[in-house]
């Protein structure tokens, strides 16, 4: 995640409920089905990503999470593809080299959603008032969002949908050693291949997860989710509402500069970001497993599961 004083404005918790357009669900036409979602076994993956240790990008342990991903996704029956590019080392300039991975379900399919999260990690702790320079492993800020997917990619083959998942894992996004070190490597990378060499596939809609087994878990609106993809962002929650999660805050509380932005502002994919900002343990080294929750990955993937089967005016 992002550095507290240069991506983050904070906003009081006392705010204005936001008024959306009414979004509704299309759970009556669709055929929704209930997954039986283990946030245990998703636990269990992310306890095996934080084994690897440190994951920067370029990186050995980088190399080895990538192994574990291609072949977890494979062995479920996905479509794994590799978007490789180079960027310059913030220190020594050198190149590194990065990889976003592209695990695809229904590839033949032309209207598709994105679910997306970074997984890299950042090189320090450098939020950690005792050992700012220590080993980070980032349970929470890197490996929750893979090992959300690990866990929904047992049931996406059971969902009945007309069009196409994505699920992309961004590279880049946390290789910052200084202030002004730059970010969002991955997911810019991305945005400007979509915008300037158009696929053959469209994407609608896009949810960015960052930080989301924290507990206890709340995920409030993102500002900057509500200006660029308010229809996107009201849906997830109401899809939340409808199972009766309440994990999910329907008011806004942070502004947070993320993954997402390239998504809405480049590729004009509309994207919402789900993050809980108030985990304390952000960019520290006690963000460790011991401080994430099972409940809080099954918790998402329940909601994720149950809004793809909802989405609202896919075909419009």
């Amino acid at each position: 995640m992002k550095d507290a004083v240069m991506k983050i404005a904070n906003f009081p918790c006392l705010v204005m409920c936001v008024v959306l357009p009414v979004c509704v669900l299309q759970a009556e036409e669709a055929k929704v089905v209930t997954p039986e979602v283990s946030g245990a076994r998703g636990f269990g993956y992310l306890n095996d990503i934080c084994k690897i240790g440190p994951r920067i990008s370029g990186s050995a342990g980088m190399i080895k999470q990538q192994q574990l991903i291609v072949h977890h996704f494979k062995k479920l029956g996905a479509q794994v593809a590799e978007q490789n590019f180079d960027a310059p080392h913030p220190l020594s300039g050198e190149p590194v080299r990065m990889k976003n991975l592209v695990i695809s379900w229904h590839p033949e399919q032309k209207e598709r959603i994105l679910l997306c999260c970074h997984y890299d990690t950042r090189p320090f702790p450098d939020q950690d008032p005792r050992n700012p320079r220590g080993r980070f492993i980032g349970a929470n800020d890197g490996a929750s969002g893979v090992a959300l997917f690990m866990e929904m990619a047992h049931h996406i083959k059971a969902l009945d949908v007309p069009y196409g998942i994505d699920m992309l894992l961004f590279d880049g996004e946390e290789l910052v050693f200084r202030r002004g070190d730059k970010y969002f490597l991955g997911s810019e990378h991305f945005a400007t291949e979509y915008r300037d060499n158009p696929p053959a596939h469209k994407y609608k809609y896009g949810v960015l997860v960052d930080m989301i087994a924290g507990k206890p878990l709340r995920l409030y609106y993102e500002r900057n989710s509500l200006k660029y993809a308010p229809q996107v962002t009201q849906s997830v929650w109401q899809a939340a509402a409808d199972k009766k999660n309440r994990a999910f805050v329907p008011r806004a509380r942070h502004e947070v500069l993320d993954d997402h932005i390239p998504l809405n502002e480049i590729a004009k994919i509309p994207t919402t970001d789900l993050i809980d900002f108030d985990y304390r343990y952000w960019h520290t080294t006690a963000d460790s497993p011991r401080n994430c929750s099972a409940k809080s990955l099954e918790s998402v993937a329940e909601v994720l599961l149950y809004w793809i089967q909802v989405l609202p005016g896919l075909n419009e």
